[in-house]
C-alpha cells in the first residue's frame, strides 16, 4: 500500500494492555490477576492455591506452554485474559528448551553466557504469541514474576540495591520492551527506631499491612506504566482497571471476587 497523507491517522493504542506485575512472596499477585476480566492461566508453578479459575493445568515443558498458547489462538473460547504464572518459572523451560535445541547438556554448557543470549530467541518466540493473542485475539495479558533484590549500577550515583522481576537480566529487558507496564506489588513498609542500650539504636521495617501497587520507577524498585497511573494504588483490580483506558471504558472490566489466599 502506497503511503500518503491520506493514510494518516491519530495515535491512541486501544488494544488491551500488556503488564508484567512482580512482587513479594504471598503479596496477591496471582489474585489481582484472577480478578480480572475472564482469565486463563498458563501455570507454570502450582500457585493458584484455592483461587478458582480457569486453567491449563501445571506446564513443564515449553512444547507444553506453546502449545496452550496455541490453543487460545486456533479455538473458539470467551477468555479475555491470558495470565502467565510465572515468568521466572517459565525461564527455566526456556533454558531447557534452548539447551535442546542447540544440542547443550544445559543452560551454561554454552559457555560465556552465549546459551543466555540464544534463550533470548526462545523467550521472543514466547512473547511473539503472547502478543499475537493480545493483537488478534483481543486478550489483555498479566506477566506475573516474582522479585528479587539486586543490585543497580547507575551511572549517576553510587551503587545500590533495588527490587526488580526475578528473571536473567537480558530476558528481564527483553519482557519489559514487550509490555506496557511493569509494577511493583509490595506490602506498605514503614520504619521505626529501637533503643537497644550502650547509647544505640536500631532501625526496624514494620508492615501496616497494606498491600500497594507501585507504578513508577523509585530507587527502591523497577516500575513504569504508560496509562499515567497513580504513582501507588491499592494492590486490587478495580483500582488498577480504573486507571487503564481499556478497562475503564469497558463494562467487562468489573471485578469477579475471588477468595484471598495472598498468592
Amino acid at each position: 500500500m502506497a503511503i500518503s497523507l491520506a493514510s494518516l491517522r491519530r495515535g491512541g493504542d486501544t488494544r488491551p494492555p500488556r503488564l508484567l506485575i512482580y512482587g513479594v512472596a504471598g503479596v496477591g499477585k496471582t489474585k489481582l490477576a484472577a480478578d480480572a476480566p475472564n482469565p486463563i492461566f498458563l501455570q507454570t508453578e502450582d500457585g493458584l492455591g484455592r483461587i478458582d479459575a480457569a486453567t491449563f493445568g501445571l506446564l513443564r515443558n515449553f512444547d507444553a506452554v506453546m502449545e496452550a498458547l496455541g490453543s487460545l489462538y486456533s479455538e473458539a473460547h470467551e477468555f479475555q485474559t491470558l495470565v502467565v504464572d510465572s515468568l521466572d518459572w517459565l525461564e527455566p523451560l526456556i533454558w531447557q528448551h534452548t539447551a535442546q535445541q542447540h544440542n547443550q547438556r544445559d543452560i551454561e554448557a554454552f559457555g560465556y553466557g552465549k546459551g543466555y543470549q540464544a534463550a533470548l530467541d526462545t523467550w521472543r518466540t514466547f512473547l511473539d504469541a503472547v502478543n499475537t493473542l493480545r493483537d488478534e485475539c483481543g486478550m489483555g495479558v498479566l506477566l506475573i514474576a516474582h522479585a528479587e533484590i539486586r543490585r543497580f549500577d547507575s551511572p549517576e550515583t553510587e551503587p545500590y540495591d533495588r527490587y526488580q522481576p526475578k528473571l536473567h537480566k537480558g530476558a528481564s529487558a527483553l519482557v519489559q520492551e514487550h509490555v506496557d507496564g511493569v509494577l511493583f506489588a509490595n506490602y506498605r513498609i514503614s520504619t521505626m527506631k529501637s533503643d537497644v542500650g550502650f547509647n544505640k539504636k536500631v532501625v526496624r521495617g514494620v508492615s501496616g499491612g497494606d498491600r500497594l501497587l507501585h507504578t513508577i520507577e523509585r530507587p527502591a524498585f523497577l516500575a513504569k506504566n504508560r496509562f499515567g497511573l497513580e504513582e501507588t494504588i491499592p494492590l486490587a483490580w478495580a483500582d488498577l482497571a480504573a486507571g487503564i483506558p481499556f478497562y475503564a471504558a469497558s463494562p467487562s472490566a468489573s471485578v469477579i471476587p475471588t477468595q484471598d489466599t495472598g498468592n
